[in-house]
């Protein structure tokens, strides 16, 4: 289907394009959200007679996009959300989420979003203010706002977290192998193999030697 576009629509045109798309794009959001019309005569006739007026709309539109995304721009949103030790997240965060949290005029179809996000940590999210005007903020998710703010101030809460558990790990398994060698066990265990050594010397000591048993013999008999 062809359309004439009433202002700039990403990767089809800008006003008073004559583009083609397909039917039920045109008819499920482009015509509705008053994007285009069909261009057909009567319509580009229309158009051409609009076109000052229609232009003169958008850019104020555009201007009023651009103040308001002053105050939005760069901005940074804290979420809290459960996540694991890696820092995946039991969940997601949407568009809906987003635009919640600016708690504003904006919405969700105004969140730029290839996919929702599921893991901790800084995200930059496009937000359309106009279809000439966008910004970009920053979504902080973390799993506490301690971490958050930890976060914010540019720590990977993440990797500082492993490093910790493998630090406790290490900790833990010195002290097993502490617990598992006793000094004084093995001081009494040397004291007893000497002692032994000791009474096997004397005993060897004391016993009479093949010789001497012989000439004992000898003077006995």
């Amino acid at each position: 289907m062809q359309v004439v576009l009433l202002e700039r629509v990403e990767k089809l045109g800008t006003i008073g394009d004559v583009v083609t798309v397909k039917a039920g794009f045109a008819r499920n959001f482009l015509l509705p959200q008053g994007k285009a019309l069909r261009a057909n005569k009567a319509n580009i006739t229309r158009f051409e007679l609009e076109r000052d007026a229609i232009e003169k709309r958008n850019d104020e539109k555009r201007a009023a996009a651009e103040e308001a995304g002053k105050s939005l721009d760069g901005e940074s949103f804290m979420l809290i959300r459960q996540a694991g030790e890696a820092g995946h997240l039991y969940g997601s965060v949407s568009a809906r989420d987003i635009a919640d949290a600016i708690d504003g005029e904006i919405g969700r179809n105004q969140i730029v979003l290839n996919s929702p996000i599921k893991d901790v940590g800084l995200h930059d999210v496009r937000v359309n203010m106009h279809p000439e005007v966008f910004v970009t903020i920053i979504i902080n998710v973390a799993r506490t706002t301690e971490e958050g703010e930890r976060q914010a101030e540019g720590e990977d809460v993440i990797s500082a977290g492993m490093d910790d558990e493998r630090a406790a790990d290490v900790e833990m398994a010195e002290e097993q192998a502490a617990a598992m060698f006793d000094p004084e066990a093995d001081v009494e265990l040397e004291n007893s193999e000497a002692a032994a050594d000791e009474a096997d010397d004397a005993e060897e000591a004391s016993a009479p030697t093949d010789d001497a048993a012989a000439e004992e013999e000898a003077d006995e008999s």
